[in-house]
C-alpha cells in the first residue's frame, strides 16, 4: 500500500511523476488541479469561483478545494493506497489532511518534493501554452507557492516522511529517484 503526497513548484513535473507512479504502483492519482479545471469546464458553481481566482496566478481557496478531497480519499478505490497531486498547498491543509487520513485511519507513507530551479520552471510552463500561462502570472504563482507551500515542506520533514528529489532531471531519471526514495 503506498500513500504518496506530491510537493513542488508549479511546473516541477508532479503531474507527470504522480501519474507515472499511479500507474506502476496501480493507485489512483488524485489531482486537485485536474478536480478544479474538470469543474471550470463543466462551469459548475466550484468551477467557476476557482477560475476567478485561477485567472489571477491566485491559489483557489481551501473551503473551496477541501471537499473534493474528503470525498475522493472516501471512494473504493483510493482504499488501497493513492498519489495526491497539488494538495496540500498550505499548513492549513496539510493539517486538515492529517485529521481527514486519521478520521480514515490513513496515514501518508511519504511527502515526495521535486525541486525545480525557477528560471527552469518558468521555461516549461510557457512551453505548455495554457491560456493563463504567462511570465508575470508564473512569476506571481512562484511566489505564491514559496509563501504557502514551503512552510508544508517542514511540516513533513518534521513527520520524517519527506523526501527530497532533484527534478531537473530527465523525466526517466527522476521517476527512479522516486521509485528508489519510496521502496527505501
Amino acid at each position: 500500500m503506498k500513500r504518496l503526497i506530491f510537493l513542488g513548484p508549479p511546473g516541477a513535473g508532479k503531474g507527470t511523476q504522480a501519474q507515472t507512479l499511479s500507474n506502476y504502483y496501480q493507485i489512483p492519482h488524485i489531482s486537485t488541479g485536474d478536480i478544479l479545471r474538470q469543474a471550470m469546464t463543466a462551469q459548475t458553481p466550484l468551477g467557476q469561483k476557482a477560475k476567478i481566482y485561477m485567472d489571477k496566478g491566485e491559489l483557489v481557496p481551501d473551503e473551496l478545494i477541501l471537499d473534493l478531497i474528503k470525498e475522493r480519499l472516501t471512494q473504493p478505490d483510493s482504499q488501497k493506497g493513492w498519489v495526491l497531486d497539488g494538495f496540500p498547498r498550505n499548513l492549513a491543509q496539510a493539517s486538515f489532511l492529517e485529521q481527514l487520513l486519521a478520521n480514515l485511519n490513513q496515514s501518508p507513507d511519504f511527502a515526495l518534493n521535486l525541486i525545480v530551479p525557477d528560471e527552469v520552471l518558468i521555461t516549461r510552463m510557457l512551453e505548455r501554452g495554457r491560456r493563463d500561462d504567462n511570465e508575470d502570472t508564473i512569476r506571481r504563482r512562484l511566489q505564491v507557492y514559496r509563501d504557502d507551500t514551503a512552510p508544508v515542506i517542514s511540516f513533513y520533514q518534521e513527520r520524517g516522511i519527506l523526501q527530497s528529489i532533484n527534478g531537473d532531471r530527465s523525466m526517466e531519471a527522476v521517476t527512479s529517484s522516486l521509485q528508489a526514495a519510496i521502496e527505501s
